[in-house]
């Protein structure tokens, strides 16, 4: 296939249209149409923004890794999108924090140095070596993790090492940013399938393509406390006994102790 032909075929992979591909490229449509009709090439570091969208190597693209339908065989990589630009004075990386209000934004901007590096970032000396990022989570699918809480993840490069019952902040094209917990990783079919700690939320399947970046979730950061169950609450009148008590066995201590003297 010639390369305006692997083009076509990357975005109706997609199934964005010229339109929309332009979009995601920040160039212009008319751009892509000479494109596919072979009456311009694109840049290099251009090309290397077609692959990454679809979660392809540069290779894959160039050596038409294309199957008869003319789509684009999915891959699980993701070790080429992230994007870390800053370190702390330990010469770790930062823990950039996607806040709520920086969400839309982070689905397209989250390979783009300038928009990361605009982020408010912090360290934790808790957490081992490695690429880590924290997502502010929203809605009580979740439960007992409230809304608000920090979500700390950690890289997943592949995500057919996504374990089995864990959870994990996945950045998507179709849902945005959502923490789930991620049941039977299906290879074959590429379906992920996500669970809700809070039962009234149906568990539902994902296409491995729709994700675009995936976090093992490592920790999190909360002002607010779990409300305790009633079962489980201590009244005033139960403390006052358990004080008492304890009150008594020291005292009869006391005098065990007297006497042997």
């Amino acid at each position: 296939m010639n390369i305006n032909e692997k083009i076509r075929a990357l975005r109706k992979s997609l199934h964005l249209t010229q339109d929309q591909f332009a979009q995601k490229l920040n160039i212009k449509r008319s751009l892509v149409g000479a494109y596919e009709e072979g009456r311009a090439e694109p840049r290099l570091e251009l090309l290397q923004k077609m692959a990454s969208l679809a979660h392809l190597s540069l290779d894959d693209l160039m050596t038409g890794n294309l199957g008869t339908d003319l789509t684009m065989k999915p891959s699980t990589a993701r070790g080429t999108d992230v994007v870390v630009v800053t370190i702390d004075t330990q010469q770790r990386n930062n823990i950039e924090l996607v806040p709520q209000k920086a969400a839309a934004g982070y689905l397209n901007g989250y390979a783009d140095p300038e928009f990361v590096k605009e982020l408010p970032r912090f360290s934790l000396p808790l957490l081992k070596q490695g690429t880590y990022r924290a997502f502010e989570i929203t809605g009580d699918s979740m439960l007992p993790i409230l809304p608000g809480t920090i979500v700390i993840g950690e890289f997943v490069e592949d995500l057919r090492t996504l374990r089995n019952g864990r959870t994990y902040v996945l950045v998507t094209q179709r849902d945005g940013i959502v923490y789930k917990r991620v049941f039977n990783y299906i290879d074959e079919n590429g379906k992920i399938f996500l669970v809700s700690d809070n039962r009234q939320y149906a568990p539902y399947q994902m296409d491995a393509a729709d994700v675009i970046e995936a976090w093992a979730a490592k920790a999190y950061i909360s002002v607010q406390f779990p409300d305790v169950e009633s079962k489980t609450e201590v009244s005033t009148e139960q403390l006052a006994s358990l004080l008492l008590d304890m009150q008594k066995e020291i005292l009869q201590l006391k005098n065990e102790k007297r006497k042997k003297n």
